[in-house]
């Protein structure tokens, strides 16, 4: 089939190669110049199956009203006359229930391994370099409730298939010594399965080994129209009225998708939590992490990307402002140098904002639409680098008829 790919970031540009494994045409098109430049291009740097906890937990309201109001806090709510804000927000808080997070985290897990692992199939297969870390993810915490809880959603993600062990506060500092002048810490989790690596570089280079197969890529170009007719779509509309013909489309445009998706009548339930990340370049003598790092405290991880120190993290849910908020800027500057007080001495290289589309639950949407050749893949949220191989490689299963190796159901749309 002739399938028209609407995004480059790294789920459109891994939708493309395994689509394009599957024998079939594939175009991508996106409005940036080439290809990872919005929400791939900055972010935390993880492939964290260990982060499958939903935002949405039955701990997520005292923490919200706790929160509310203040300019610095990991999750900042802005109310907004924004009906679409307020009717996800209901969802959000239907998601909180103890049963449905456990369902939630049992489909973020088993998405996860399987993306993991069709991840390290391609690294290995392409020879992709992409300042990979292979030592996976210690969960720090400062705080010993925190911790304690920590310790039960490990135990249920065991359960679940991911190897998240406790681990006592002496523990994490031989897993990773450069916490040594860290402020005390209670205890943490380790994911030893778990990487981190820079997703823009990432998905640079897979988008040049697809287009060496034969992808076509359109940068530049932005989708202004999806045209309909009866149960199908026909075509996009780019530029000036062109119109760009295929017989499958997917939708891959992160947040952006759910503009185009309502005007063909389909109320995607997504909305964009804005992440930040500020970019370190360490000076000499200054000691670097290289087990990648969350603090679930205040929602941040940190992962080492060659010589560079990402730390990312934090939801801002403002609509679509991209702007870059100097005080939550300061925030994470600030909680770094707690875990790294030679930080103290660098200065940021970047400071950064992308829109992570989100769904309620946290479970990306990925499959079929209301529309027969209109596939979706889409809401991945804060795990949009974990699971983009795994998502990618289940939809073109889906795409091309054939038996999934996991359940699709827990991912649709419906």
């Amino acid at each position: 089939m002739k399938i028209v790919v609407i995004g480059a970031g790294v789920i459109g540009v891994t939708s493309a190669w395994f689509l394009a494994g599957d024998g079939h045409d594939v175009t991508v098109i996106d409005r940036q110049p080439g290809p990872a430049l919005e929400t791939s291009y900055a972010n935390g740097g993880q492939i964290s199956v260990s982060h499958a906890e939903p935002w949405a937990n039955p701990a997520a309201i005292g923490r919200i009203i706790r929160w509310f109001g203040q300019e610095d806090a990991p999750l900042l709510w802005r109310l907004r006359a924004d009906p679409a804000q307020w009717a996800w927000g209901l969802r959000f808080l239907a998601q909180c229930r103890q049963v449905r997070t456990l369902d939630n985290m049992r489909a973020l897990v088993a998405l996860g391994l399987y993306s993991r692992e069709s991840l390290g199939n391609l690294r290995a297969e392409l020879g992709l370099t992409y300042d990979q870390q292979l030592r996976g993810i210690l969960h720090v915490y400062t705080d010993h409730q925190e911790f304690e809880r920590a310790c039960v959603q490990a135990r249920w993600m065991r359960q679940f298939g991911c190897e998240r062990e406790p681990a006592t506060a002496d523990e994490c500092l031989v897993i990773e010594p450069a916490l040594k002048n860290s402020i005390p810490l209670s205890g943490g989790t380790f994911t030893a399965g778990d990487e981190s690596g820079d997703a823009h570089m990432f998905t640079s280079a897979l988008a040049a080994h697809a287009q060496a197969i034969g992808v076509r890529f359109h940068y530049g170009c932005t989708v202004s129209k999806l045209c309909e007719r009866g149960n199908r779509i026909l075509a996009v509309e780019i530029r000036d009225g062109e119109h760009l013909a295929a017989d499958a489309f997917v939708m891959a445009a992160g947040s952006f998708s759910v503009q185009l998706l309502r005007s063909v009548g389909i109320p995607l339930p997504v909305y964009p939590a804005k992440g930040y990340s500020a970019t370190f370049l360490p000076t000499r003598g200054v000691a670097l992490p290289t087990v990648s790092l969350t603090d679930d405290t205040r929602k941040l991880v940190f992962s080492r990307l060659g010589q560079r120190l990402r730390v990312a993290g934090t939801a801002e849910f403002s609509g679509y402002d991209t702007g870059i908020n100097r005080l939550r800027c300061k925030a994470i500057v600030d909680r770094a140098t707690q875990f790294f007080p030679s930080l103290a001495n660098c200065e940021a290289v970047e400071f950064w904002a992308g829109l992570r589309p989100s769904t309620p639950g946290n479970v990306p949407i990925v499959g079929a639409s209301s529309f027969q050749n209109l596939w979706l893949n889409t809401g991945h949220g804060t795990l949009g680098w974990t699971l983009a191989c795994g998502s990618a490689r289940l939809l073109a299963t889906l795409v091309s008829a054939k038996t999934p190796a996991l359940n699709p159901a827990p991912y649709s749309l419906r």
